[in-house]
This record gives C-alpha cells, structure tokens and sequence, in this order.
C-alpha cells in the first residue's frame, strides 16, 4: 500500500445525479492509482473491470455515498473482503489522505503493522492483505528483482553493474504492481 495522490473529481455532476460508478470519474481514480488497487498494490486493469470501492461503507454511512472523497479504485478481492467493515475508532489505512508506511512496513513478502498501530492491524487483517495468492505475487517479484541484482553484482564492470542497478531501481517507482515490497527488497540489500 502506497500512498497516493487523489485527483480532483473529473464529473462532479454524476456524483450529484447519484452515479458514483460513472466511467470518467472511475478512470480518474484508475490512472491516480497507476492502474492498482489501493490497498493491495495489484494491477487490476489486466483481469477485471476494477471496483470504485466506498472507504467508508455505503451501508453504515449512507451520505457519504456519493462522496468523491470517500471514493476508492480496489480489485474485487480487497473489496470483498473489506465488505462493509469499518470503524470510526480505528479506521482503516486511507491511502488518499495519509502515508500507509505511518502504520505498515513490508519484511520479505509480508505486510506488518508497525509497534502498537491498531490502524495497520486490521487494514492489514481485515482487508486480507497477507492473503496466499498476494503474498506468492509479491514472492515472484522478490525473486525476479533479487536473481537480477545478483546478476548486477557479478559483473566486474562497475559501470555496468551502476547502470544495471538504476535500471532496476524503477521496479519499485509508483507505477509498478507491488512497488512497496520491491522498495523495502532494495532498502533490506542497502541499494537506497
């Protein structure tokens, strides 16, 4: 989870005709979101439509429903799995209007919530982000990247080896699917 930048709501009045799935102010949360799931950090585009998620639940909170504010881009299964849990006292991480890495640090293939975060605690559990099939995505990309690293560093050349690391180092810009797991694979080697 990274945080991101919301854009302005591109279609103010669909919102207002009660259309919070209409396909302009969808495809602006798409392209803020770099085409990936606001919580889990996968590309969605590839495989489904993408859901405009509620952060806060549409169910518990019937006038935020049309709350550009309270509109999210999410894959189906961080959707499900939220469904309409939330909770005014520890609400869940909202990567619009904070930094995930306050409550969340990554170790390997891992989300974990920092010491005492009960926000990063149930993003993390609620929203199932250490789910099987995440946690093996993240796995395949931490061995991708770590099989060319190793692979930089045997190469005598140091200006090979330079350029082949600053290459690789925009496998963990914000666009790339699970660019926080591949941000803290390089702090963990001491590449940042």
């Amino acid at each position: 989870m990274i945080r991101i930048t919301r854009p302005s709501c591109p279609n103010r009045n669909a919102l207002n005709q009660g259309n919070y799935k209409d396909p302009i102010n969808k495809n602006a949360l798409e392209t803020a979101n770099y085409h990936k799931c606001m919580y889990c950090e996968s590309y969605i585009s590839n495989i489904y439509y993408g859901d405009i998620e509620h952060i806060k639940p549409k169910s518990k909170y019937p006038d935020l429903e049309f709350d550009w504010e309270n509109l999210g881009f999410v894959c189906a299964k961080c959707n499900n799995a939220k469904s309409n849990k939330y909770e005014d006292e520890t609400p869940y991480i909202n990567p619009y209007i904070e930094d995930p890495s306050t409550h969340i640090f990554v170790l390997g293939a891992l989300l974990l919530h920092k010491h005492g975060s009960e926000r990063g605690q149930l993003t993390i559990s609620d929203i199932q982000l250490n789910r099987a099939s995440l946690v093996e995505r993240r796995n395949e990309q931490i061995r991708r990247i770590q099989n060319t690293i190793d692979s930089c560093f045997r190469t005598q050349n140091e200006t090979l080896k330079n350029n082949a690391l600053e290459a690789l180092r925009e496998e963990y810009a914000e666009d790339k699917e699970y660019s926080l797991t591949i941000y803290h694979l390089f702090i963990n080697q001491n590449l940042i």
